[in-house]
C-alpha cells in the first residue's frame, strides 16, 4: 500500500475583478452589507466574450500544476475533475482536459459534489494511488458561476457570494506512508438537498418546461437557505476535522495549517475559534475570490503554498461542506 503526495499546485482566476461596489450598481446591496455577512470584498467573474469556461480555466491551472510538479503531461495516468458548472450537460470536463492538454487516452472522471467537490476528488485520486492502480493523477476543481446567477436584487443573497476560478494539483505515489495524504473522510445527508440547490435544467424539468413557464420560473437560479446551511456547516466542519485528527492520533494543537472551503468567512472564523487556532494557522482568501465551490480549497491551498505558509512535515487539514449536503476532510503530512 502506498500513500499519495501533492507534488504540484496551480490556480487560475479571470482578470475581471467585480467589487461589492460594482454589484451595488445593478442590485440593492452595499459593501458593508456583504462584508458583514460573508467577509467578501470582491470576486472574479468571466467577462462576456472571454474564452474562459470551467474546462478552459481548469486546463490553465493544470498546466501550471504539472509544470511545477516536474512531470510532463505524458506522465499523468488519470484525471479527476470536480465541478458543478460543466461546459456541457454532458460530457464532463475531464475529457476536455485530456484533449486540451494533448494527453494520452487516459481515463477521466467527473465529480459532482459542489462545494466539497475538491475534497471528494482528492479522495478518489488518493485511493487509486494507494491501491497501486495509478502513479500520477491530475486533480482539478473549476467553476464558472457568474453566467448562471440572478443578477437582480431578488438574487442578491446568493449572487454576491460566488466567483469564478480554477485550481489543480498533481498527486503522485509516495512510498513513505508517514508522508502525503494520511486519510480522507467523506459524508452526506441527502434529506437537506433542497436547502441549497439549482433545480433546472434537469431531466424532470427540461428546457421546454422552462420556456413554457416564462419569466416566473426561477428554478434555474441557485437557491440557498443561508441560515440553515450556516448552522449545519459549522457543526459538520467541526465533526469532520475532529474525525480526521482522531484517525491519525493527532490533536488540534498539531494542526499547522487549516485550509477550509471558502464558503463564508464567518464560518471559517467560527471553526478557527472552536479549534483555538491562531490567524497564521488558518488560510482564507474568500475576501478577494468569493466562493468558487469545487475550486475554492485548491485555489486557497495553492496560494498558501506560494506564500510559503506550508513547509515539509507540516500537518495540513483540508475541510469542506456544501450542497447535498456533503462534507469531507483530508489530513496531509506535507
Amino acid at each position: 500500500m502506498y500513500n499519495s503526495k501533492i507534488i504540484g499546485l496551480g490556480h487560475y482566476v479571470p482578470d475581471h475583478v467585480v467589487t461589492n461596489h460594482d454589484l451595488a450598481k445593478f442590485m440593492d446591496t452595499n459593501d458593508e452589507w456583504i462584508q458583514e455577512r460573508t467577509g467578501i470584498k470582491e470576486r472574479r467573474w468571466i467577462e462576456k466574450g472571454s474564452e474562459d469556461t470551467s474546462a478552459v480555466m481548469g486546463a490553465k491551472a493544470s498546466r501550471i500544476a504539472i509544470e511545477r510538479s516536474g512531470l510532463a503531461t505524458e506522465d499523468i495516468d488519470f484525471i479527476v475533475f470536480a465541478t458543478m458548472t460543466p461546459d456541457y450537460f454532458f460530457p464532463g470536463c475531464g475529457v476536455q482536459i485530456q484533449d486540451m492538454l494533448n494527453m494520452k487516452n487516459i481515463g477521466a472522471i467527473d465529480i459532482r459534489n459542489q462545494c466539497s467537490g475538491f475534497v471528494y476528488a482528492l479522495s478518489v485520486a488518493d485511493q487509486f494511488i494507494k491501491t497501486g492502480m495509478y502513479k500520477n493523477i491530475l486533480v482539478v476543481g473549476a467553476e464558472y458561476h457568474s453566467n448562471g446567477l440572478d443578477k437582480s436584487t431578488r438574487g442578491r443573497g446568493v449572487t454576491v457570494i460566488f466567483g469564478d476560478g480554477a485550481g489543480a494539483c498533481v498527486l503522485s505515489r509516495e512510498e513513505d506512508t508517514s508522508k502525503g495524504i494520511l486519510s480522507t473522510h467523506l459524508h452526506s445527508e441527502g434529506k437537506y438537498a433542497e436547502k441549497l440547490t439549482v433545480e433546472s435544467p434537469s431531466i424532470r424539468h427540461w428546457v421546454p418546461d422552462i420556456m413554457e413557464a416564462g419569466k416566473e420560473d426561477t428554478s434555474y437560479f441557485p437557491y440557498m437557505d443561508g441560515t440553515f446551511v450556516f448552522k449545519h456547516a459549522v457543526v459538520r466542519f467541526s465533526e469532520v476535522i475532529k474525525e480526521g485528527l482522531e484517525k491519525n492520533n493527532l490533536k488540534k494543537e498539531d494542526i499547522d495549517l487549516l485550509v477550509p472551503h471558502q464558503a463564508n468567512l464567518r464560518i471559517a472564523q467560527f471553526i478557527q475559534k472552536k479549534f483555538e487556532l491562531k490567524d497564521d494557522q488558518v488560510f482564507n482568501n474568500i475576501m478577494k475570490y468569493g466562493n468558487t465551490t469545487a475550486a475554492s480549497v485548491v485555489i486557497a491551498l495553492t496560494e498558501a503554498w506560494e506564500l510559503d505558509k506550508i513547509k515539509a512535515g507540516d500537518v495540513v487539514v483540508l475541510a469542506a461542506f456544501g450542497s447535498g449536503f456533503t462534507w469531507g476532510s483530508a489530513i496531509i503530512r506535507w
